[in-house]
């Protein structure tokens, strides 16, 4: 066969070397021909040239990357090509499977540290699976190790809350020296010229009742610094007999006038005696409320049980403080103070950062008790309490009666209309409560005096707003800076009290400031700041 090109490219001649065909002419434009070549080449480039980029992305993405060849990439893509015939993934052995078995040694024979079980696995050729278990087991143990290290710090925590301190024991003694040697230390309080202001009704009461004589000084001078009009200011400070006299000599020896303050003692109120008082009665009677709270907290319990948090709360609602006369002394408020009508009522663990006035211009419409609720807020633990955390609604009692989920309120900062409470007999339900719980040996409920409280004054509880009273400063860590510095009244209730070596350091400053550190008895008991 014979190929002939003419000069001018025009004509192209192919012709056989044997004859039997005639020569065969094939015109065609070369040039032409050529163009045409090239505009279906770049056509073709410009439809497969994103198809192979995006193709060869996704491909590297999952690793194909790592094949040096086209015949390896072609492998890689092949699959995901829609006209490729599907096939069944290969059946892959779980790889996590190995994790989830027990652990077959125990805690004894693990290796203490990572570097041990390396050294051993190197040691003895460990394979993966192995490996894996030992880790495991390494895991497991040291979980263990913290979960009972925190049960004992919860323990611990318990014990340290429910002491005096030394330093508060020095304090109490040495006022107590001074109110029987100091004449300043026994003068009256208030002043017989100022004594009619502690019944007028144009005037801010207040009443605390504690027998920490520095947690007192601290809740009042609070107040009093940052009171808008603290000449209106009339504090009622009730103790017991053993702290009255280191408690009246401290408010004699510093006052806070034009503030006035008024120290009673509970011997001095004739009426509160056992006959009177239910409450008292079953205090001082009841055997098993004593060896509830002044038992070994301890005993015929499995600790390891527990978590730590529920064991924080357990040991908690055995303080106790919670069978003190002056814990329970709030619900006679208007037995203490008949001629009064309207009184804001503070724990001694609080601190008082804004001028209080607008609680007594606050209208309860008609309710005993103005509280914050604790059922929602910002604080989704602290804030997230209702009746089912304090009663008992396995019993019958209390599950055909209440609501569990009820919101509940807070104890702490309270407004409290002793009008419209006399006239509830809110005491009276009170009573009856407390004495249903004894009689069915503590199985209504346990923590302390909030329980019966949320009973007596159930639909007597006018909600007010919740930045005037913050709670948890005493149990969670995590309460939140800017919250507490904008809170009206901030709550440290808990265990870790700010007056205690295990308050939590960042949040006792808000306390501290307001303790008077320059006063001779406060250094020569050792009450300083801690960092």
């Amino acid at each position: 066969m014979q190929v002939h090109i003419s000069p001018s490219m025009r004509r192209i001649t192919v012709s056989t070397t044997t004859g039997f065909l005639d020569p065969m002419k094939i015109k065609g434009a070369a040039r032409y021909l050529s163009y045409r070549c090239l505009f279906w080449t770049m056509l073709l480039l410009v439809f497969l040239l994103p198809f192979v980029f995006i193709t060869s992305a996704l491909v590297t993405l999952e690793g194909a990357n790592k094949c040096s060849s086209i015949g390896c990439f072609g492998r890689k893509i092949g699959p995901r090509l829609i006209w490729k015939r599907h096939t069944a993934p290969p059946n892959v052995p779980d790889r996590y499977s190995v994790l989830l078995g027990s652990t077959i040694q125990s805690a004894a024979e693990l290796p203490e540290s990572i570097e041990a079980l390396v050294e051993e696995a190197r040691m003895k050729q460990y394979d993966m699976p192995t490996l894996l278990m030992q880790l495991k087991g390494m895991v497991e143990a040291n979980e263990e190790r913290v979960r009972a290290a925190k049960l004992q710090e919860a323990l611990y925590r318990h014990y340290a809350s429910s002491g005096v301190p030394k330093g508060l024991h020095c304090l109490a003694l040495k006022l107590t020296v001074e109110y029987s040697s100091n004449a300043r230390a026994r003068q009256d309080l208030p002043s017989p010229d100022l004594a009619p202001r502690l019944t007028d009704l144009a005037l801010h009461h207040l009443v605390l009742a504690t027998d920490n004589v520095l947690a007192a000084s601290v809740v009042v001078a609070s107040t009093v610094h940052n009171a808008a009009d603290p000449e209106k200011i009339i504090f009622h400070v009730i103790t017991d007999k053993k702290t009255y006299a280191a408690m009246h000599a401290w408010f004699s020896l510093n006052p806070l006038s034009p503030a006035i303050v008024e120290v009673k003692g509970v011997h001095q109120f004739d009426w509160l005696t056992r006959d009177n008082v239910p409450v008292l009665q079953a205090m001082e009677t009841s055997q098993d409320m004593k060896r509830y709270y002044h038992g070994d907290h301890t005993a015929g319990t499995n600790i390891s049980q527990y978590s730590p948090t529920i064991l924080a709360a357990y040991l908690q609602a055995r303080s106790p403080k919670y069978i003190s006369i002056l814990n329970h002394l709030r619900i006679y408020l208007p037995e203490l103070f008949p001629e009064l009508e309207k009184v804001v009522f503070l724990d001694d663990d609080v601190v008082v950062q804004k001028d209080l006035s607008p609680l007594w211009d606050m209208d309860l419409h008609g309710k005993v008790n103005g509280a914050v609720e604790t059922c929602h807020g910002d604080d989704a633990w602290v804030m997230s309490k209702t009746f089912k955390n304090y009663f008992n609604f396995s019993h019958p009692i209390i599950a055909k009666t209440f609501d569990p989920d009820k919101c509940a309120w807070a104890y702490g900062m309270n407004v409290f209309d002793l009008h419209a409470w006399r006239q509830a007999d809110i005491t009276g339900v009170y009573h009856y409560w407390q004495k249903q719980n004894l009689q069915l040996n503590l199985t209504l409920w346990r923590l302390g005096t909030l329980p019966p409280a949320l009973i007596a004054f159930d639909g007597n509880v006018h909600p007010i707003p919740p930045h005037w009273h913050m709670l948890g400063l005493g149990y969670n860590v995590k309460s939140s800076l800017e919250s507490t510095k904008e809170a009206a009244v901030i709550h440290y209730n808990g265990q870790a009290k700010p007056w205690l070596d295990v308050a939590f350091p960042h949040l006792r400053p808000f306390w501290s400031k307001y303790v008077n550190y320059s006063n001779e008895f406060i250094r020569q008991c050792n009450i300083l700041d801690r960092p």
